[in-house]
């Protein structure tokens, strides 16, 4: 009995120890199988070296993965096992590594560029539509931009981005654009991180991007991460070419109006490198000799060129350094002596200057940042000068306005990826701005009466500010169909002794109903601290940047949007639709009949406090492989607006309110030697304020002209747009490189499309008709492109 017991108490302690110590080797288990690994590094092209954004990183047994960032970095955080870590991307062979992870591992990937079948396009791109948390987000590939027919034959970035669903154009050839009802300032224009304020070369016909220098093109519409801010409308981030690290190349072209040479190389081989592009206009050299047979002392002309230059040095494999820098002017003058005792000289310039040092530093295999000094200056000034003189006087004047802004910014990123389930975004930015408004010198002196005057005007003296924000936002993988991407955007704009504050939350997800279908909806609240005056359909020059101030509120917006995504045949199509809502607060517009010539302080001439409400549909099908490539586009949308002092408050039509808009593009790869392109786009006419009806009072008592009735703002519409370009491509490999030669014909059916509309005078029968102006007929172009 005693025994029996004795063993019985001995078992019971042997079962508490095996428990015990089956416990601890479960735990010590459960912590080994716990043991997590990160594998990270950078992606780039095996044939250039340069960096490669959005390549997909997958572990294909685990199935997790994550994508590059914008500076080719990837971080992924995996459970000690064995697996093969697979980096894809359209128009690169697949890389398939094996990894056995016991410890975490720097590990960077050179792709190579795949051998397509003949005849093939293959649109580069990044992850599936269906896949992306983010909707109101289109990657346009710049190989693409430069296959379509351009406007005398000049590739435009700007142009392509108007063939995309909820961005119009302003009017015929013009390159702004116009997104889900905003205005022109209203959209963000970042080269290489730094904004650009007036994008557009000679009048708003071409822009300002060389499409010979840039890598990526990349337009948010809405659904705004937390990342950006101070615009209400989009977010279009170009990224520059970093430079060719393996070998010296080249590409030069020769158009009806510009040339163009970009050249690229290593400066340290697969260390560091550099690309300068430029390009300049001969208009003024061709029609020099045309002004000077027509005309006896008069000249003139109009040029504009610009410049693009990047040099990076790698410093190790956790620093690396850019600097890019962009230059470009626009220039009209003109002069006639042909009197013999009178001198007329005008000039009117206007450009941009551009630069950024970025830094970029791996502080361990899952935090990375991105740190950047930007300098940006627009400037617009408008000259003309008179003498006159005779034997016994002399009469001068000379007239000069200008008006412009400059920032000098810092802002710091950091990309944080603990797991694959989280890609957290962080950072803190400032901007200080310096605007002058417009100032106007006056100066003349007459010689008999010995009388000198200098007058300058100033509209506003120089106004300074601080534009600051700190954010933050996490990728969130929920689970296999749900992800979030949440984020909080805090901004401070401080000018004078007025500080304006406001928190801008930002929430996106989507939902993946099969593989192949995803649910989407965002919403976001944006603030907007800077304005646009303007007069003009175009985005010309005189387009004056002001800031707010205690008397003109910042601007602001709320916007929802929903959408449904799908993928067919591998990837190889992707559509989306989407519906959106926006509203918008405190916006401005010149007052009736002013303009940048006003002798007013600017804040005097506008009208404050309007509201914008703008909702609509996007429907968005492309085709991404296959020797036909290219997208369909369709919008149906609303864009209003109202001012207390404008149309009796009531609401109107915004100038740029297009009820339908169609694009098409399409491009054929033939043969490694030829392919051809088309574009077809519709829209519906823009909204203009047009008399309606005229009578004549009764001349007894008087009056001599015409009276006319208006009846509500933006009550008229325009005849619809509809256009036609063709381009093909002759492609003949020498010696030396590759020899392309590009045929265009923009406006093939020759629409006469409306570019402004007037009321003519009287005709015998006393009636007066409305009259259209077309601008451009069908225009072919030819030019000569060779890469080497």
């Amino acid at each position: 009995m005693l025994y029996s017991t004795s063993e019985n108490k001995l078992n019971k302690n042997m079962k508490k120890r095996l428990n015990l110590l089956g416990l601890f080797l479960f735990l010590l288990s459960s912590h080994i199988l716990a043991q997590k690994y990160t594998i990270s590094g950078y992606v780039e092209d095996a044939s250039t070296g340069e960096r490669m954004v959005g390549v997909n990183v997958v572990a294909k047994e685990l199935s997790l993965g994550t994508t590059t960032n914008t500076f080719g970095f990837y971080s992924i955080t995996l459970p000690k096992s064995t697996f093969a870590l697979e980096l894809s991307f359209i128009g690169y062979k697949k890389s398939s590594k094996w990894i056995n992870l016991t410890e975490s591992i720097h590990l960077n990937v050179a792709l190579e560029s795949s051998a397509l079948e003949l005849n093939e396009i293959t649109l580069i791109g990044e992850e599936s539509i269906v896949q992306k948390t983010q909707s109101s987000v289109i990657n346009v590939p710049v190989q693409q931009i430069k296959s379509m027919p351009a406007l005398l034959g000049e590739v435009d970035v700007l142009k392509a981005i108007q063939l995309l669903p909820g961005v119009q154009s302003g009017s015929e050839g013009a390159s702004g654009f116009y997104v889900r009802g905003g205005g022109p300032d209203q959209n963000l224009i970042l080269l290489d991180g730094v904004p650009v304020y007036n994008a557009s070369h000679l009048f708003g016909f071409f822009s300002v991007f060389n499409a010979d220098a840039i890598k990526n093109v990349r337009l948010t519409k809405g659904g705004f991460p937390a990342r950006f801010g101070g615009r209400l409308s989009s977010v279009l981030e170009i990224d520059m070419k970093e430079g060719n690290t393996k070998e010296i190349t080249g590409e030069a072209s020769i158009g009806i109006v510009a040339s163009k040479l970009t050249l690229q190389g290593p400066l340290v081989k697969n260390k560091a490198s550099f690309i300068v592009s430029a390009r300049r206009t001969y208009i003024d050299l061709l029609a020099k000799p045309f002004i000077a047979a027509s005309s006896d002392g008069a000249s003139g002309g109009y040029y504009f060129y610009d410049l693009n230059a990047k040099i990076n040095y790698t410093i190790s494999d956790k620093d690396r350094i850019y600097l890019s820098m962009y230059s470009g002017d626009d220039r009209f003058y003109s002069s006639d002596n042909s009197g013999n005792n009178e001198n007329f000289e005008f000039g009117l310039g206007w450009g941009n200057l551009t630069s950024s040092l970025r830094w970029n530093h791996l502080f361990n295999d899952r935090l990375f940042s991105n740190t950047t000094l930007t300098f940006s200056k627009y400037k617009f000034n408008i000259k003309a000068s008179e003498d006159v003189g005779y034997d016994n006087y002399t009469d001068e004047f000379e007239f000069e306005y200008y008006s412009g802004i400059k920032d000098w910014g810092f802002k710091t990123d950091f990309d944080y990826i603990p797991s694959p389930n989280h890609y957290i975004k962080f950072g803190v930015s400032n901007t200080y701005h310096t605007f002058l408004p417009g100032q106007l010198d006056l100066f003349s002196r007459e010689q008999e009466f010995n009388e000198l005057v200098d007058t300058s005007y100033i509209f506003s003296s120089r106004l300074y500010s601080h534009d600051a924000f700190v954010y933050v936002e996490d990728d969130i993988k929920v689970n296999e169909k749900l992800k979030i991407n949440a984020g909080i955007h805090a901004a401070l704009f401080s000018i004078k002794n007025t500080t304006y504050h406001s928190i801008q939350p930002r929430l996106s997800l989507r939902y993946l109903l099969n593989p192949n279908w995803s649910f989407k909806m965002s919403y976001a609240e944006m603030q907007q601290n800077i304005h646009l005056l303007t007069n003009s359909n175009a985005g010309l020059p005189t387009d004056i940047w002001v800031p707010s101030t205690d008397k003109v509120k910042p601007q602001s917006s709320k916007q929802i949007a929903a959408a449904i995504a799908r993928v067919f045949k591998e990837g190889a199509y992707e559509v989306s639709l989407e519906a959106y809502y926006k509203t918008m607060g405190q916006l401005i517009s010149y007052q009736e009949g002013s303009s940048f010539m006003s002798f007013n302080d600017w804040q005097e001439t506008i009208e404050t406090g309007g509201q914008g409400e703008t909702y609509g549909m996007e429907l968005f099908l492309q085709k991404k492989k296959g020797k036909t490539s290219g997208w369909l586009g369709y919008t149906l949308s609303w864009a209003n607006r109202r001012f207390d002092a404008i149309n009796f408050g009531e609401w109107y039509s915004f100038k740029y309110d297009r009820r339908h808009d169609l694009s098409l593009v399409v491009a054929h790869k033939f043969s490694d030697t030829f392919d051809m392109g088309l574009t077809w786009v519709y829209g519906t006419g823009n909204a203009i304020t047009f008399p309606l009806a005229s009578y004549s009072p009764n001349q007894e008592l008087g009056y001599n002209n015409d009276i006319e009735y208006y009846g509500e703002r933006n009550s008229t519409r325009m005849a619809a747009y509809h256009r036609l370009d063709l381009g093909t491509n002759f492609h003949k490999e020498k010696k030396n490189g590759i020899r392309t030669i590009s045929v265009a014909l923009y406006n093939a059916y020759s629409r006469k499309n409306p570019f402004f509309v007037y009321l003519s005078d009287s005709s015998s029968n006393g009636q007066r008709k409305a009259k259209q102006v077309s601008l451009f007929p069908i225009i072919p172009s030819i030019t000569y492109n060779f890469k080497f």
